[in-house]
């Protein structure tokens, strides 16, 4: 959101009032607090008629400071609230400097927040003594914007050459500045600038990363309103933030996920090829058995079989139910599928459609969002008439998840969480009394929780596994998520791994997206590139919305691409357990963009159609037509897993090679173990 009207003006309908100076502090033991009136005080006169902007900090953790800035104290504390893990550091605050230079500092491990206590405001963040950012003169304001209320904005500046990734995914330009990005959940698909998973947290190049810890609609100007510095505001009377301390992206993501929550240890099985029936498509028990049976024979390895939607009757959703017309015995057929090796993942969503037996139980208990007038809040839009589950509710919670014993109890394994996004802000009371403007974002939350809390308790710890759309920050503690609807195209293709290196840039160490695209049926070459790139990702499904997408209905080579990237997959298993365990211990992600593990090579910091699987091999997917990619190598040896070539590089490069739909720019560093064992298993297997 945009306050000014370049530099010197503000916009038309605003008023805007920034700290002058600090005019007083106060240390507490755990705590600095300081008063910064926004104008200068020369006379008792000035201390009149004035707002005055409190800054407070502390240290959550080492390695963090919170930063608190206040207008009205007495606002009160909205919810919902991030839920984030605390281990309180003993911070050192000191005095320094005399004069005009005096300055007061606020310490946590090696960050410290450097306070000039004279002349225009200003804060410095400092990691080991080296500037990080800052908030200068212009950097906080409290605006009052005619016909909508207060805002509070903060301004960390940026360096030269600086760049800023994360915020949740996005589809659009990798790097981040020069956009405006809003946090909202919305069901935009992939091509525009709303996202499914919206995330008020940014990592820079300088080795810093900042939460903004507002649940509700954070809007973030990312060197658009000032050029120079990331600027992010919230509405109300308190805004509050985290600086999360340097060193390499990966060790910032270590501190902000040891706060925000790890992601847990995945089971082997859930990092093999899953399979969906599709969206809109027919299909019954015969179609199910024929699609794994055909797999088998064509000697593809399959790890789970996906139900989506229409396993319950159409105006149905979600009651539960599976529909007897096409599957009259499903327990039946999950013993069949559970007999052959797979897992079995069903699709559910928590919008109550009107027709659902469940409508009238949720709404008599009162388990469905109400209206400001008492009434059950009703749509249209996706389920005729449906209501909304109201996790701010346990009892609801609880209710819901009770409903889905009875799918567990049937064998299925795993739930894909879809939608959690379309959630209304307006005319509506939640249950426990949440913002209805902060609880549009964390609805995904708690509804993924939910889910994948029943299934720790019911499968056991290490086995949960949901497929999730919609989340914000933390959401990364309930894996696995895909990257939505997209189109069938490369360019589509190119702006679902935007999205997935944005995401895990903000603290989500799984990823994955629909094989082929969603919309459309796409030819088979680019269905073959798509499949490369799919079971190359840490997690890989295929799915779509009106066509099927197993390979034989394309054509016999894409057989031949499935077999030999899913066997290519059974044999990376054991790296990737490895990579998952150390983003369970640590955050990092399993699939990471090349800024993140080259941090030091300027080349990798704004590449964005290639990443890294794990720290030892680099994928570069083929986008175009062509057979063409482009391929940045780092420094050092690499060898590519397929065809054997071998680089030694003084220096990092940049490689053009055309490849056929059986291979793709994958490179292993060399030496490494996991390009030993590729080797030796496809020496075996007499690739």
């Amino acid at each position: 959101m945009k306050f000014t009207d370049g530099y010197w003006l503000v916009r038309d309908g605003v008023t805007l009032q920034r700290p002058a100076e600090v005019h007083d502090v106060e240390v507490h033991e755990d705590r600095l607090r300081v008063f910064a009136p926004v104008t200068r005080i020369e006379t008792r006169g000035d201390t009149l008629n004035k707002p005055v902007i409190t800054v407070s900090f502390t240290a959550p953790r080492e390695d963090v400071i919170a930063v608190e800035i206040e207008h009205f104290a007495g606002a009160r504390q909205s919810r919902p609230r991030f839920d984030l893990e605390t281990a309180p550091a003993s911070p050192g605050i000191t005095r320094e400097g005399a004069g005009e230079a005096e300055t007061i500092s606020f310490t946590s491990g090696r960050l410290t927040a450097r306070v000039a206590l004279h002349g225009p405001w200003h804060v410095d963040y400092l990691w080991d003594g080296e500037v990080l950012t800052g908030s200068g003169a212009r950097s906080i304001g409290y605006a009052q914007v005619e016909g909508e209320g207060p805002y509070i904005h903060e301004q960390l500046s940026l360096d030269v050459g600086e760049h800023i990734y994360g915020l949740g995914e996005r589809f659009g330009t990798f790097v981040k500045n020069g956009q405006s990005v809003d946090i909202w959940n919305a069901d935009g698909g992939t091509s525009s600038e709303q996202a499914y998973k919206n995330v008020p947290f940014f990592l820079s190049s300088r080795g810093y990363g900042v939460l903004v810890d507002d649940a509700g609609p954070v809007s973030f100007e990312v060197g658009s309103e000032n050029v120079a510095a990331t600027q992010f505001s919230v509405p109300g009377e308190r805004l509050r933030y985290e600086v999360y301390g340097g060193g390499t992206p990966l060790e910032v993501l270590d501190r902000y996920t040891a706060r925000s929550g790890r992601p847990p240890q995945l089971p082997e099985w859930s990092f093999g090829l899953w399979l969906s029936t599709s969206f809109t498509t027919q299909y019954d028990e015969e179609t199910v058995l024929s699609f794994v049976d055909g797999m088998a024979e064509r000697g593809i390895p399959l790890s789970v079989f996906h139900f989506d939607c229409f396993w319950m009757r159409g105006f149905h959703w979600s009651d539960f139910v599976w529909d007897p017309a096409t599957f009259p015995d499903p327990r039946g057929l999950i013993a069949k599928l559970h007999d052959r090796g797979l897992k079995v993942c069903v699709w559910i969503n928590p919008y109550i459609a009107q027709r659902s037996h469940l409508f009238a139980e949720g709404a008599e208990a009162g388990h469905l969002l109400r209206t400001v007038e008492g009434d059950v809040w009703q749509t249209d839009l996706w389920q005729a008439g449906m209501g909304l589950v109201d996790f701010t509710s346990a009892e609801a919670a609880a209710w819901f998840t009770g409903k889905l014993e009875a799918l567990l109890e049937d064998g299925v394994d795993c739930f894909k969480t879809d939608f959690g996004e379309r959630i209304p802000t307006e005319g509506i009371v939640w249950a426990d009394g949440s913002d209805p403007l902060r609880e549009h974002n964390f609805y995904a939350q708690q509804y993924n929780q939910a889910v994948f809390e029943l299934l720790e308790r019911h499968r056991g710890t290490g086995e949960a596994v949901l497929f999730a759309r919609s989340a914000t920050a933390g959401g990364q503690r309930f894996p696995i998520h895909w990257g939505g609807d997209c189109e069938s195209t490369y360019v589509a293709m190119a702006q679902s791994l935007r999205g997935g290196l944005s995401l895990t840039s903000s603290g989500f160490g799984f990823w994955s997206h629909d094989i082929g695209g969603f919309e459309g049926t796409p030819d088979a070459t680019l269905f073959q590139r798509w499949v490369a790139f799919g079971l190359l990702s840490t997690h890989s499904r295929l799915h779509g919305s009106s066509s099927y997408r197993v390979p034989w209905l394309f054509d016999e080579e894409s057989v031949d691409v499935m077999r030999e990237f899913a066997q290519l997959k059974v044999q990376l298993t054991p790296y990737l357990l490895r990579t998952a365990r150390a983003t369970a211990r640590t955050g990092a992600p399993s699939m990471r963009p090349m800024y993140m593990q080259f941090p030091d090579d300027p080349a990798a910091r704004a590449l964005d159609t290639q990443y890294m699987l794990g720290p030892d091999i680099l994928v570069a997917p083929v986008l175009q037509a062509s057979g063409e990619v482009d391929v940045y190598l780092p420094a050092g040896s690499w060898v590519h897993l397929l065809d054997g070539e071998e680089l030694d590089l003084e220096h990092g490069a940049y490689l053009r090679r055309r490849y056929d739909v059986h291979s793709l720019g994958l490179f292993a560093r060399a030496g490494s173990e996991v390009l030993a064992q590729v080797r030796a298993a496809r020496a075996e297997a007499g690739a």
